[in-house]
């Protein structure tokens, strides 16, 4: 008698653990959710944008073509079921950075200068012993350096926008990098 009355009591007690997990979202969860829901919507470009989440804190980082692919980014993560808050580290490129529409004054030799520029940032950000350079992003517009990603101390964010600055030919360096310890 007693095993059926522990038996009977132990439903509720497990039905509760089992609905208070299926409700908890692990922080992979929301990102997945998030760029899934980004992924599928027409006014954003999922691909400029990296999605992270701790404590259910989200925080996009990219740099976008357009104002309106930011704040419907936003939207999309602040809407998301289980985001407690978004953290904005999105920036939107503007005139000649922005990428929108080839610009005719721009030769095939200035998107190569840009390809070199790049490729030498990536490099000697792969190099430097301080800076983690594969989680770092580089894509360059009109000689303007943009660093995309996470780094693990404000310290590596410094010397990641030192090492752009002193590369020859960049003209500007824009930090989209995000710190934290993951």
């Amino acid at each position: 008698m007693n095993t059926m009355i522990l038996r009977r009591s132990a439903w509720p007690i497990l039905a509760l653990a089992v609905l208070t997990f299926a409700c908890a979202q692990p922080d992979a969860v929301l990102t997945a959710k998030i760029k899934t829901s980004l992924a599928v919507d027409s006014t954003v470009k999922a691909s400029q944008i990296e999605v992270s989440t701790q404590n259910k804190v989200v925080t996009l980082t990219g740099n976008l073509d357009s104002q309106a692919g930011k704040d419907r980014a936003l939207q999309i993560a602040r809407s998301t079921s289980g985001v407690v808050e978004v953290v904005d580290m999105l920036a939107v490129r503007t005139g000649a950075e922005s990428g929108d529409a080839p610009d005719p004054d721009r030769t095939v030799g200035a998107h190569i200068d840009d390809a070199v520029i790049t490729a030498a940032v990536k490099s000697r950000l792969l190099d430097d012993p301080q800076v983690k350079g594969l989680r770092i992003d580089v894509d360059t517009r009109d000689g303007v350096v943009f660093l995309t990603g996470s780094v693990g101390t404000r310290e590596e964010l410094d010397r990641a926008v030192e090492i752009a600055r002193a590369t020859e030919h960049v003209r500007d360096v824009k930090p989209n990098l995000v710190i934290s310890s993951g």
